[in-house]
């Protein structure tokens, strides 16, 4: 079995996370490096991601708490920055590059790094979530650097992870024809029907899913999902 379903080019695990983590290492840790040149869509990405996550937050019995979340695939921290620490008393950042972490403090600024609860290095394929712990995980941009197999495995840790009622929000690009494979930054971009076929293999529902807009014309479209147990 092909380690990301119809991608040939992905023929060892090794080197797929090997070459994910030198590139990596050579980009810069400011806003523009993590968005790969694209840091004017920042507002537009953060303003669709706070609309999608309202609705649970809302209401005389909302179905999130504002406890605690985790923002995987960090950085410097700047969906943290943009409106996770903003809602959440407390949220964790899972980063795989350490000089990312290094600089989220000065990044996010003193007030909103007290509210900070972890700086966790480690890569979405080795990290162990403790039990019960997080209100929400926002998953943004970051599981193209999984193999079919860990993609599956991060998403039943983070079922675990969730309190009851929980969420996890993945937001990412969705390509429009077979998987593609980006040998620049060792990645891939999964099709609609694979996303759905891994959360589905993973024992996750979707809750909501909606389509970001407001992003250039020349990118990948971007999907958000809602996902929760299938049992909850």
């Amino acid at each position: 079995m092909d380690l990301i379903k119809g991608c040939k080019e992905v023929s060892s695990e090794k080197s797929f996370y090997e070459e994910a983590d030198k590139y990596w290492k050579t980009i810069t840790p400011t806003l523009d490096g993590m968005l790969g040149g694209y840091s004017h869509i920042s507002t537009s990405d953060a303003l669709g991601s706070r609309k999608f996550l309202r609705e649970f937050l809302q209401g005389s019995n909302p179905r999130l708490r504002h406890k605690r979340a985790l923002d995987c695939g960090a950085g410097i921290g700047r969906v943290s920055k943009l409106f996770l620490l903003h809602i959440f008393d407390t949220v964790d950042l899972l980063e795989q590059n350490g000089e990312f972490l290094k600089q989220a403090p000065s990044y996010l600024g003193p007030e909103l790094s007290k509210k900070v609860g972890e700086y966790i290095c480690a890569g979405l394929q080795d990290v162990n979530l403790k039990p019960n712990f997080y209100d929400l995980i926002w998953v943004q941009w970051v599981t193209g650097h999984l193999t079919d197999a860990h993609f599956i495995e991060f998403l039943r840790k983070c079922q675990n992870a969730l309190l009851p009622g929980g969420l996890l929000i993945l937001k990412d690009n969705i390509s429009s024809g077979d998987v593609e494979w980006d040998k620049v930054d060792s990645s891939v971009t999964r099709t609609h029907a694979q996303l759905r076929g891994i959360f589905k293999q993973a024992g996750m529902k979707i809750v909501k899913e909606e389509h970001q807009t407001n992003f250039p014309a020349e990118l990948y479209k971007v999907f958000m999902f809602a996902l929760s147990k299938e049992d909850s």
